[in-house]
């Protein structure tokens, strides 16, 4: 922010520019400009006008400002989007790095944005991505210009960005692909004592001229004040640098200095972990590298540990030597305490350290003998060196001359180094003059990356405040003096100081201005601080510097042209992706390249990064054996980079074509030849990008909006989302049906539409008590005409049927029905119905009605004398509640019992009733009111209630014959049926139309479209079947279309293609959503569909519910409170809901058709892939392309045919079986790739043979939630590793033996070969993994088999005891990945394999004898939550001198600790097992749980929220 910026307080600021800010400005319209002012001069108003005057004439294109550091584009967004009103947007390395690197984000910030402010590098990645492009741009702003030079990224922008450009002409179309205008900023428009040179290279780096105001100087002389210099000298100290460490004054360095001198470099943890990997590798390029780098770590003391300790030593004397003995002891003091109290593993500090590095560290601090220091004022004043003392004499001075301007102090003490920062906050806060006078905070360069730097990264913990914490405080007055390095320097918006000191002179021209710069005050002061032998020469050199830097930019005469032969050479080699402009140079392709190699999946103790190696070799082979002299090479230079084994082999090794100068050079075009190959294979985007999580953008927010756009659809068009089935909009006409239910009376059905083809077996099914299950029929008769006569007649009948149940519920007179009814022929008894209502009716006509008499009810007792007491009635009803409909049982004639008498009389609440006879026999109409849903016995659902006694004269009696009734009871279940069957009907008729998915039944289609919110038969079953087959239908596809990709770019290509947002787009765009079935059908509320119905959503629930017949319900549980939450929440059309839909039609397709019917229907909605092949097509062609044994120079390993007699599986393509047994570590001949490829398949074809065993399971009907416990169980990788340690083989082996009295003998042995020892691997870690995980498996293996093949509990603490890494695991998932690819896909071979390993028997157990499987944490968790009142669990895992230790707390009580010696994350799950097992057993958990508590629970946060 500049000096006459407006208050920061006005909403919209409004700038009125100087008279040489508007001269400086219209310039800058006409031509690129650096400008170049002092500091408080204004250019950022300058730019800011700038920038408006382009958003205001050119509305196609964007402007861009830039600034070099985080602080200053956060600072200038805040100014700009306060002066501009349009959009601006700020993007910076510290907001989530990755986020920028989607292609998407870009187009959506280029189109919602006019300003974007960004640092350079942000930019220029996004320039050389092809994200952005400059012709996009109409204005360019460079803030600190100067910067514009060698490799800076400004300059990068220019050169390949820039200048490629064609030039404006002036011509052009306001969305031309030209050059944009530059705009520059600067104070010091300098780099180096040459300011000819600098000016000349500066104006031709950024193609524009630099000038300051020529018309109006004198007013730019009145507001920039120039400070008061000074100089002060200071002695040196009276002891030389080089005695510091051996005699200086502080002996805390000294003692420091004797330590790392006593340090062996061969006791360094890296140095003898190369020694390790040396010994056990083969010949060949990887013994080399390691034999390298061996050399060089010893010759060079080399390493992050040695390096770290010298560079403590050597920041410790600085400070001694420049500073003072107190401030050096302080600081090693300070960094050892740091050091030892950061590292436990839960601090960030030393997080990235390896373990071993840290202790060997930490142990050679511990034998430093520190000095106890003192904290008193005078005797830090005498520990100060004469420039420390100068220094404190100096601050007072300045804040003596403040207060006698009557000016508040405020400064900037600019230090050069960050270590002495941070001593010197320390010592002026501490002695007692300085401490009084400032406010002191400090001020260092930010850096946000916890990558392994240096030892000295510790010091960032002195920091107590964050930057923009100490820049406000200064501003508001709280701090009155910063201790800063140059990050202060440049442009950071720092309120005008008094004084500025500089404890180091400037290193260069820049530095001189800027920190100058910072004292604005009319009577501010800059004071450089020179010792007393150097002097202060360079002022003068400066000040004329500055003079010549002014006439130049002050100049009129024109500036130079650029020579484009001068040009610096920037890398002639480069590679552009024309579809895009993304942009490859030497400059960039190392971090390019290194970036690729730290997105392969990394797991097994194999790292992936690409390695170089030089030609020559910069040492002989073996030299840190003899340690020779080594004559020092100087070029030229080849150089071959190797990229991990986890790619294929061609994809592996480059070696530069010619030789280059530098080592980097070459190795830069090794890199280059390397990345240009890996887009060529497809292993990059058109953005020269690794394929992230953003292979494809991320489609939720493009989902959600679609479904609003459906909803608003709906809205307008006044239809439900969710097809009717009974009425489409247009379609008024009348079609005949003729219904049958069970050996009533066949009637007509009336619908405003065709309905689909139905065939007998796919129509409804009744179950009614007490009956065989109904089938419904119905059967179009299109040859009967509807005439409006039987319309008419048929909405009569239709009202007369349904009103005696349902009327309570009908709108009075509404008869717009959307299917009517309509007796098909007259029955027998119908005649005998007409009269009776025609009777009622000429009553009605005479007004001779009762109140509780209408024309289709009438009082029980005339009805009886009218006609002689009939038995064919079907209803009656109590006066005392006349909506409540009863079944008609008989009439009683008398007499009755006075038992009986007692209870009538108490029904009608009248103790001296008279009783006249006859009396109505009634009951209560049966409870089942929903016959779609099958009975669970043949007695289920039979009435049970008690005939009672009703007074005829104080009843009605409903004209609704039995037949009537009958159909009363049953159309609503029969109309719900049918408009799901339907929906399912409609949706196989057009979109499975002419494929072969019309096929699926539609039975098996309703249930695929039902959601669980309707409270029926759902998909959620075929859902969880349909996800698996869905993943390993893709899987098979990906695996074959992308050869080259790895385990990595695999599996997160089958994660987007998967994904609820990519499965629910694709289902929007098939209109599925419209056969989503999601309305509940609920009898009791149930009335029948009129046209004038609007389709409402029902209220959300209350604790409290009505029930139909006003009475107050129980208040719900808390269990049924969030169950109802759930269904309400699944109610609404989501993404997951359609996505759902679509895994559950892809279970029923494979149910119905197998995979081929599943590729089918995968083919129709494409997810994501350009085509559908059946899979016997694609195992086919990855078999194709295997390479023959037949090449392999030393043939095939030995352990291949143990391996197939492990498994009982002999492999045809042996290739398979040796990519299966290969880490990633392994450096022998053999070109192929690793094993991930292989195990990314295994573990699908796992994960679809469990899941289908569990599907079919016999009896057991498993819901989504206990499906996928039991999966778990199985797929997990502690048992998979159990089972891979289990399996072994035993060979008889002829051992000689000789004594002196039988001699020489063979003696037969066993010898037993385990499977996991068969992976080919060239790591010392991994073996000693091996080693230590089967070393507790041999110790555990006897107790977990036990539990596997006794217990009633899955053994999961057992299993992760074993603490087994991961490639163990992985192991077992590569070989089936291989045996499915060798039998052609046949799962039936992996199901062999698996029964082969045991793993399918522990399967069957499982399932067959109801294993509990649930996660012990998961149990804890559950009963936890279930308790009243919920109690608080905690499970806290620690980590103490080596031992990670878990405690389950309860209600802030200890109730079990389990401890494990710290092996890595395995460690950290083990003992998590274990301590929840414990606990389960002392708090008597398993005793106090039902299978409900497991089955429906409102699951904690750190409970998976399993769909039961």
């Amino acid at each position: 922010m500049e000096e006459n910026d407006p208050p920061p307080a006005m909403p919209q600021r409004i700038f009125h520019p100087r008279a040489y800010q508007q001269e400086l400005l219209e310039d800058s319209l006409r031509r690129n400009l650096v400008i170049a002012l002092d500091t408080g001069s204004g250019k950022t108003h300058i730019a800011v006008l700038r920038m408006k005057l382009e958003a205001e004439r050119n509305p196609f294109k964007i402007s861009w400002f830039l600034a070099p550091t985080v602080a200053l584009i956060e600072q200038q967004k805040n100014v700009i989007a306060s002066a501009i009103p349009v959009s601006v947007g700020l993007i910076s390395g510290a907001s989530e790095p990755d986020q920028w690197k989607d292609a998407g984000m870009w187009r959506r910030l280029l189109d919602s944005h006019r300003i974007i402010i960004s640092t350079p590098q942000i930019l220029l990645d996004a320039l050389n991505h092809g994200f952005v492009h400059l012709s996009q741009m109409g204005l360019l702003v460079f803030d600190e210009a100067h910067h514009a030079a060698d490799k800076h990224p400004y300059n990068m922008i220019m050169n390949s960005h820039y200048f490629p450009l064609s030039p404006r002409t002036g011509q052009d179309a306001q969305n031309a692909a030209v050059r944009p205008m530059i705009l520059g900023l600067t104070a010091s428009p300098v780099y180096g004592g040459d300011v000819a040179r600098a000016f000349w290279e500066l104006e031709r780096n950024l193609d524009s001229v630099v000038r300051s105001s020529q018309h109006n100087r004198e007013e730019l002389a009145a507001y920039v004040h120039r400070p008061h210099f000074q100089y002060v000298e200071y002695p040196l100290p009276s002891y030389g640098y080089e005695a510091v460490s051996s005699r200086g004054p502080s002996r805390n360095v000294i003692a420091l200095q004797a330590v790392v001198d006593s340090l062996n470099i061969e006791d360094d943890p890296y140095v003898k972990s190369l020694h390790t990997q040396l010994k056990r590798l083969p010949p060949g390029d990887q013994r080399k590298r390691i034999d390298q780098q061996l050399s060089k770590a010893i010759n060079k003391s080399d390493t992050f540990t040695h390096k770290g300790l010298r560079d403590f030593v050597r920041t410790a004397i600085d400070i001694c030597y420049d500073l003072g003995p107190w401030p050096a002891d302080w600081f090693v003091a300070t960094v050892i305490g740091i050091a030892q109290s950061s590292s436990s593993i839960y601090n960030n500090i030393m997080s990235s350290w390896q373990e071993k590095e840290k202790k060997y560290l930490l142990t050679a601090l511990s034998k430093i003998q520190l000095v106890a220091m003192s904290d008193k004022p005078s005797d830090i004043l005498k520990g100060l060196s004469p420039r420390v003392r100068k220094l404190v004499e100096t601050l007072k001075q300045e804040e003596e001359f403040s207060r006698a301007q009557d000016e508040p102090y405020s400064g900037i003490l600019f230090v050069q180094r960050r270590d002495s920062v941070l001593a010197l906050g320390e010592i002026l806060s501490k002695l007692g003059d300085t401490s009084e006078l400032f406010r002191i905070g400090t001020l260092l360069g930010s850096s946000n990356s916890f990558k392994r730097r240096s030892f000295l990264d510790l010091t960032r913990a002195l920091l107590k405040e964050k930057p923009v914490d100490v820049l406000q405080d200064f501003r508001s007055g709280e701090k009155n003096l910063i201790v800063a390095t140059a990050v202060a320097e440049e442009g950071i918006d720092i309120q005008a100081c008094g004084s500025v000191i500089r404890f180091d002179p400037p290193p260069n021209m820049v530095a001189w201005a800027q920190s100058r710069g910072r004292a604005r005050r009319k009577s501010s002061r800059f004071v450089i601080m020179f010792d007393s032998l150097s002097g202060h020469s360079r002022i003068e050199e400066w000040e004329n510097m500055e003079k010549e830097m002014m006439a130049l930019y002050n100049s009129t005469k024109p500036s130079v042209a650029r020579d484009e032969e001068d040009e610096k050479d920037f890398g002639s080699l480069s590679f552009t992706v024309e579809s895009t402009g993304a942009l490859l140079t030497l400059d960039s392709v190392m971090g390019h390249l290194n970036h690729f190699c730290s997105t392969l999946s990394s797991r097994g103790h194999a790292r992936h990064d690409a390695y170089f190696v030089l030609d020559p070799p910069e040492y002989p082979d073996d030299w840190h054996q003899n340690r020779d002299p080594v004559d020092q090479y100087s070029g030229p230079w080849r150089a071959t980079v190797m990229l991990p084994r986890i790619l294929p082999s061609h994809l592996r090794v480059f070696t530069t074509d010619f030789t280059y100068s530098s080592k980097l050079s070459a190795k830069k075009h090794a890199a280059f030849e390397a990345y240009v190959s890996l887009y060529e294979a497809q292993l990059l985007t058109d953005s020269l990008l690794p394929f992230t999580s953003n292979i494809e953008g991320d489609v939720h927010g493009e989902v959600k909006l679609l479904l609003e756009e459906v909803e608003q659809r709906a809205g307008v068009e006044k239809v439900p989302v969710q097809m009717d089935p009974w009425l489409l909009p247009g379609q008024m006409g009348w079609i005949c049906y003729e219904l049958g239910i069970d050996d009533l009376p066949v009637m007509y059905m009336f619908t405003r539409q065709t309905l689909p083809i139905m065939s007998d077996d796919e129509l409804p099914t009744l179950y009614i008590p007490g009956r065989p299950s109904v089938k419904v029929r119905l059967y179009p008769r299109l040859n009967i005409q509807v005439t409006s006569s039987m319309v008419a007649k048929a909405e009569t009948y239709t009202e007369h049927l349904f009103r005696p149940l349902y009327g309570g519920r009908m709108i009075v007179g509404q008869k717009d029905f959307v299917y009517l009814f309509l007796p098909a022929k007259k029955g027998t008894d119908e005649s005998v119905w007409e009269r009776r209502r025609a009777w009622m009716k000429s009553r009605c006509e005479r007004a001779e009605n009762a109140r509780s008499e209408t024309v289709d009810k009438v009082n029980a007792e005339v009805f009886g004398r009218q006609f002689t007491y009939p038995l064919d009635l079907s209803i009656v009803r109590s006066n005392a509640k006349i909506s409540k409909a009863l079944l008609f049982v008989g009439w009683h004639e008398g007499p009755i019992s006075d038992e009986e008498a007692k209870e009538l009389r108490e029904r009608y609440e009248d103790p001296e009733m008279e009783i006249l006879y006859p009396l109505l026999v009634a009951q209560e109409l049966p409870r089942r009111v929903n016959f779609l849903a099958p009975l669970d016995s043949e007695t289920a659902g039979l009435r049970h209630e008690e005939p009672f006694l009703l007074i005829s004269s104080d009843s009605t009696v409903d004209l609704l014959s039995r037949d009537d009734l009958e159909y009363s009871l049953y159309l609503p279940s029969v109309l719900r049926g049918l408009a799901k069957v339907i929906t399912a009907a409609s949706l196989r008729d057009t979109l499975f139309a002419s494929t072969p998915l019309s096929s699926i039944p539609i039975d098996m289609l309703t249930v695929a479209i039902t959601a669980p919110v309707s409270q029926e038969a759902n998909y959620q079953r075929l859902e969880t079947l349909g996800d698996v087959v869905l993943k390993y239908t893709i899987s098979i596809q990906i695996f074959t279309d992308h050869p080259w990709w790895h385990e990595g770019y695999l599996s997160r290509r089958k994660d987007h293609c998967v994904n609820n947002g990519r499965l629910a787009k694709e289902a929007v765009g098939k209109n599925l959503h419209k056969w989503i079935i999601r309305d509940r059908y609920s009898p009791r509320k149930w009335r029948p569909r009129c046209i004038s119905d609007q389709v409402v959503p029902e209220p959300e629930p209350k604790a409290k519910e009505i029930a139909e017949d006003g009475a107050e319900t129980k208040e719900l549980t808390p269990k049924e409170q969030r169950a109802e939450r759930r269904r309400k929440a699944r109610e609404h059309l989501s993404t997951k809901v359609l996505a759902d839909v679509v895994e559950s039609l892809m279970g029923a397709a494979y149910e119905h058709g197998g995979f081929d019917l599943a590729i089918d229907f995968a083919r129709l909605f494409g997810f994501g892939l350009p085509k559908w092949e059946p899979i016997s097509t694609r195992v086919a062609d990855c078999l194709d392309r295997l390479p023959k044994t037949s090449d392999l120079p030393n043939g095939l390993p030995p352990q291949l045919s143990l391996v197939e007699r492990m498994l009982d599986y002999n492999f045809t393509h042996k290739m398979l079986l040796v990519e299966a047994l290969t880490h990633a570590s392994y450096q022998g001949d053999l070109d192929n790739v690793s094993y991930e490829r292989l195990e990314f398949l295994g573990d699908a074809a796992l994960d679809m043979v469990v899941t289908d065993f569990l599907y079919h399971a016999p009896g057991k009907n498993y819901s989504p939630g206990h499906m996928h416990l039991r999966k778990e169980a199985l797929v997990n990788a502690h048992f998979l590793a159990f089972m891979c340690l289990d399996k072994s083989l035993v060979l008889d082996a002829a051992m000689p033996s000789w004594t002196p009295s039988e001699g020489l003998q063979e003696t037969n042995e066993e010898q037993h070969i385990h499977l996991y020892k068969c992976l080919l691997h060239s790591s010392h870690t991994v073996m000693e993994e091996q080693m230590n995980t089967f070393r507790r498996y041999e110790k555990n293996r006897d107790q977990i088999w036990s539990l596997l093949n006794r217990s009633s509990y899955y053994p999961w603490a057992a299993l992760t005891s074993l603490q087994a890494p991961k490639f163990i695991s992985d192991l077992i998932e590569s070989l089936l990945g291989a045996v499915f690819l060798d039998s052609g896909g046949n799962l039936d071979a992996v199901r062999a394999v698996l029964t082969t390993l045991g793993i399918y028997s522990v399967m069957e157990r499982i399932v067959n004898e109801e294993i509990d499987v649930l996660h012990p944490v998961s149990r804890l968790a559950i009963w936890a939550a279930k308790q009243v009142p919920p109690k608080k669990l905690g499970v806290v895992v620690e980590r103490e001198r080596g031992d990670i230790i878990c405690s389950v707390i309860v209600d802030e009580v200890l109730i079990s600790q389990a401890k494990e010696r710290h092996r890595g994350k395995t460690t950290r799950s083990g003992v998590r097992f274990a301590a929840a097992d414990d606990a389960i057993r002392k708090l008597g958990i398993i005793e106090q749980e039902t299978y409900e508590d497991v089955d429906d629970v409102g699951w904690p946060e750190e409970v998976p929220e399993y769909n039961w």
